[in-house]
């Protein structure tokens, strides 16, 4: 059976809980640096509290760009606030946990984020991922929209 056990991580030059409010914001559907990769719309609850659900949608090709879309919920099940958003991928085409860990560096100047995603393909990703490197795309998007984050966050202190 396949499954994934990547980390993927960056370091922000920003606080870490303005990188706190930037990833909630996010998942509630802010669709502000993870474009075009993915997309997210809160569900039941909050995103930052336990039990709270999130729907994902992956645009293999980017949003409005066509191409398959693979969708999940991903349900939070540890929130330590500002340091750590543990989630659970529930239903669609991954299952399994997933943790978001911030880190201060520089004296709270700066922020280290990494991403430990433990999924497993289900359904008919099962199929596709004997052919295709889920594991490297999810890498490279996730990195891009690390990127995308600092860069995004780097404009707003400058304002």
């Amino acid at each position: 059976m396949t499954s994934y056990d990547l980390i993927d991580e960056a370091v922000l030059d920003a606080p870490p809980d303005v990188v706190w409010e930037a990833l909630i914001a996010e998942f509630r559907g802010g669709a502000r640096w993870w474009v075009p990769a993915n997309t997210f719309a809160a569900g039941s609850g909050s995103p930052d509290e336990v039990g709270g659900e999130v729907r994902v949608t992956v645009h293999t090709k980017g949003v409005d760009k066509g191409g398959p879309k693979l969708r999940f919920t991903s349900r939070t099940t540890a929130v330590e606030t500002g340091r750590r958003l543990s989630v659970e991928y529930v239903d669609g085409v991954f299952r399994g946990p997933s943790d978001f860990l911030l880190e201060p560096l520089d004296g709270g100047r700066r922020t280290k984020i990494g991403m430990h995603f433990r999924g497993r393909p289900h359904g008919w990703l099962k199929v596709l991922a004997k052919v295709a490197d889920i594991g490297a795309e999810h890498s490279k998007a996730t990195s891009a929209a690390f990127v995308a984050l600092g860069d995004m966050l780097g404009k707003e202190r400058v304002r």
